[in-house]
């Protein structure tokens, strides 16, 4: 494989909404650079980029994949992202180590939740972005409404630098407003192209979409806004270089037209890639100097020293782990030893591997700016810094979603304990956005993601790469118990046995706290009726209990303890006897204190197609839901909501039926509030029938 300048590599995070075409466009690149000798489809699970068996049967991107292009002596470094919210968070990791986001949009759909999101990371990063509005065959397909909803999302800035030549089914080429020529591509899926004159029936049409994009690049820049009034317009190599100029500045953002599935407007979007996308050496990463705040640039140049970035991890049964990274600034060569700055500690490179998704390719060095990986690291894991000894470089860790929704799992064979959890580690170190944990209160090992399917799709890589198959239940819901009235209660553990006994004497005040504010001990104890090695015991038992309920065993919240009085014996008296009084005065008080349950209520954000809102705010209404806003965005109505957890945990489900799949939602915890009294009942009944307790019943 062929080592590539800096100057001559593009890295390009294609990201977008889920079902926009993203890795059908990444199979068509691939097939038009003559990468791959037939084009993939994603219905037939033929991708390079979709290899994963949970991939190919949901027919939609899970994970971060990335491939490589070479076009025109240029290397194309392609991240296929997804773009279901529950797994979006490796959009953002790739886009952390790409030099252009490539938003991919569906030419019916327009702007939908996820090209926002992904939009707003890459605002964040500061990345250029260059646009396609893609699968511009389908029926209702429209550049006006699709153009209409990019510009009021994301500014006048959005400009076509093509326009479609025929609508819908009949779409069969584009017109490059910069060269102002018409492009035909061959019908049979080649990608082939024919340059000819714009016909007549466009032209009135692509002058005018010519003029604006004059306009607008002109206004990004003096000489060139100068020019425009002297003349009235811009030469064609004017416009191309205050195009891509302002295009690595983020004052431009141009649009493309095509449909990867036909594979028409491919390779034209190739050459827009080469010609508007900033190079690693004119996009110059982040980072911080080792140790303190200062921010730093690290120009990507062979001429620096080497420092690498870990933006993926991939947990391979066989192969061990795969670390991904790209090489910020330095050569890195195969079997050089290099210095994890993160952790402190060297690692020992093997081969230098590049990926064609799941094909690997053995490369003797990789210069600044590349991406690569290498397998077999001991302690390198994602977001870790690697350097040359001495560099003092730290590029900032990528921050992940935290997890949303928990389910309980467990083994269906009872020598797999040991086992989930040492798989789920290694997963975790490819997602960092799932978490497993063990419930203190239920001793049940909780699984914890970015929702339902991400939930789904973890168990089923546990059971294919690592032979562990699980039972998934329902989520607990997370209550907590409250006090809403102020009381006095008094506790006393007194144990006489021979010689030493045990006295321990307390009396507390039990107060409600704000939401939020959780526990707090106060201490007016004054003349010593308890000596003061003896107070924090008090604490410590109300802790104790505390955390076991009252109620129905959640963890009890929101509350201040005040210690007044007591007493103690000279003799018998010790931490024991005051942690047992402590415990037996809150449990007192609680009788008196009318606790109640908490539930925690979740902020949620619905998508959905405008002829399904009615249906779904009825839906919201029913879950207890109250609704705080809504809004049409396009052919999209967004619908903002508070819902307790405890209703919205198959809401997923729910949601794809109404939709047809169309819809999705973000959701948030927000707070915790109290659970009506009709539902407290049923709730107390469920949790002591899980702690196998007897359920008192009336009558």
């Amino acid at each position: 494989m062929k080592v590539y300048e800096t100057e001559n590599i593009r890295n390009v995070a294609v990201v977008g909404h889920g079902g926009t075409g993203k890795t059908q466009l990444t199979s068509a690149i691939l097939f038009n650079s003559g990468m791959v000798n037939r084009l993939g489809r994603v219905d037939d699970g033929t991708t390079t980029t979709d290899f994963d068996e949970e991939e190919i049967s949901r027919h939609h991107t899970l994970s971060a994949s990335v491939a490589y292009a070479e076009w025109n002596k240029h290397k194309v470094n392609l991240i296929d992202t997804p773009g279901f919210a529950n797994f979006i968070s490796d959009a953002r990791a790739a886009m952390r180590v790409c030099d252009v986001g490539l938003v991919v949009v569906d030419a019916v759909s327009g702007v939908e939740v996820q090209t926002e999101k992904v939009w707003a990371t890459a605002e964040e990063f500061g990345l250029p972005r260059l646009i396609l509005l893609n699968r511009l065959d389908r029926e209702r397909a429209s550049l006006k409404r699709s153009l209409e909803s990019l510009q009021t999302a994301f500014g006048r800035t959005v400009i076509p630098v093509q326009l479609p030549l025929g609508d819908e089914k009949s779409f069969h080429g584009i017109i490059d407003l910069v060269g102002m020529k018409a492009i035909i591509f061959e019908p049979d899926g080649t990608g082939t192209p024919t340059e000819t004159e714009i016909p007549e029936n466009s032209k009135k049409d692509a002058e005018a979409a010519r003029e604006a994009l004059v306009e607008i690049v002109a206004e990004t820049d003096e000489d060139l806004l100068e020019k425009f009034f002297e003349a009235g317009t811009l030469t064609r190599d004017e416009l191309t270089e205050g195009l891509r100029r302002a295009t690595i500045e983020r004052k431009v953002f141009p649009m493309f037209c095509a449909s990867a599935l036909l594979n028409i407007g491919v390779q034209a979007l190739l050459d827009g890639i080469l010609a508007l996308a900033p190079s690693p050496a004119e996009h110059p990463l982040k980072a911080t100097k080792a140790g303190t705040e200062e921010i730093i640039e690290c120009p990507a140049s062979t001429q620096e020293s080497l420092i690498s970035f870990v933006w993926k991890t991939i947990a391979d049964p066989f192969a061990g782990r795969i670390t991904l990274f790209r090489v910020i600034s330095g050569t890195l060569k195969s079997d050089a030893t290099i210095f994890n700055l993160t952790k402190d500690s060297n690692e020992r490179m093997g081969s230098l591997l590049l990926l064609q998704g799941k094909d690997q390719t053995n490369v003797s060095e990789v210069r600044a700016g590349d991406l690569c990986a290498v397998a077999k690291l001991k302690e390198t894991q994602t977001s870790d810094t690697l350097t040359e000894k001495g560099v003092e470089v730290v590029l900032p860790p990528i921050q992940f979603a935290e997890p949303v929704l928990a389910y309980a799992i467990e083994p269906k064979s009872r020598g797999d304990e040991e086992k989930i959890s040492t798989s789920l580690h290694r997963l975790q170190e490819e997602d960092p956005t799932i978490r497993y944990s063990r419930d203190a209160q239920t001793n049940e090992l909780l699984l914890s993601g970015q929702g339902q399917l991400h939930i789904e799709v973890t168990v089923a890589k546990l059971k294919r790469r690592f032979g562990v198959e699980v039972n998934l239940k329902l989520p607990r819901v997370p209550y907590r118990e409250t006090i809403t009235a102020a009381t006095e209660a008094h506790g006393r553990h007194k144990k006489q046995s021979g010689g030493h006994g045990q006295f321990g004497d307390c009396k507390i005040r039990l107060e409600p706290l704000p939401r939020g504010t959780d526990f707090e001990f106060a201490n007016e104890i004054f003349g010593g009726s308890i000596p003061k090695q003896f107070i924090p015991a008090v604490e410590k038992g109300i802790q104790d209990s505390r955390k076991r309920g009252f109620v129905a065993g959640y963890p009890v919240v929101d509350f201040r303890v005040t210690l007044f009085d007591g007493s103690f014996h000279q003799v018998d008296s010790n931490e024991l006897s005051f942690r047992m009084a402590g415990s037996l005065a809150f449990k007192d008080g609680m009788s008196r204190a009318r606790p109640t349950l908490l539930e925690p209520v979740m902020t949620i954000e619905v998508y959905a197609p405008n002829d399904s809102a009615g249906d779904l705010m009825g839906d919201l209404n029913g879950r207890r839901g109250r609704i705080s806003g809504m809004e049409t965005r396009g052919a999209t109505t967004v619908i903002k909501a508070q819902v307790p957890m405890a209703e919205i945990l198959t809401y997923e489900q729910h949601l794809t039926s109404v939709t047809g799949g169309r819809g999705s939602y973000h959701m948030e915890y927000s707070h915790f509030e109290e659970v009506p009294s009709h539902l407290q009942p049923k709730i107390v009944a469920a949790a002591k029938a899980g702690r196998g307790e007897e359920v008192e019943t009336e009558g």
